[in-house]
């Protein structure tokens, strides 16, 4: 008897739950708000004002881009590994570092091996040497005024 009551109580349930997985609203009523438009764009004035606030500089030009891409192929080619954007990015965000930890060079090394993945990616590369290295060529093709 015990055995019948839990199966009955069981299909019950399930078929209430499947009941109300099925059913649709008779209408489709959109999201109560404004609708979202467009993402807002900065003017570029606006984006320099955003860096420089948050202590990056502004984005180099090509020839900066790829003499800043050069110098770190020649620490070693796997640090960009190709994927310039992402190097540019680090070197830029590595700016603030250097910004707010300018003569801490130990703190900068080791920042710079955390930031450009080495400590992770390219143990063999894990050195002080390395960190000051890629430092030193963020600051002079990236930041020289920092």
């Amino acid at each position: 008897m015990r055995t019948r009551t839990t199966t009955a109580l069981a299909a019950a349930v399930l078929l209430a739950t499947l009941t109300a997985c099925g059913t649709t609203p008779d209408e489709v009523t959109p999201a109560a708000g404004p609708k979202a438009s467009a993402t807002p764009t900065l003017t570029d004035e606006q984006r320099a004002e955003v860096r420089e606030a948050a202590g990056l500089p502004s984005e180099p030009d090509a020839v900066t881009a790829a003499e800043f891409i050069k110098a770190l192929d020649a620490i070693d080619p796997r640090i960009a590994d190709g994927k310039n954007d992402k190097a540019i990015s680090r070197g830029l965000n590595q700016c603030s570092s250097i910004k707010d930890f300018g003569k801490d060079r130990d703190k900068l090394a080791t920042l710079a091996l955390g930031r450009f993945t080495i400590d992770t990616r390219l143990p063999e590369l894990n050195t002080p040497e390395t960190g000051s290295k890629i430092n030193d060529t963020v600051h002079k093709h990236l930041c020289p005024d920092f």
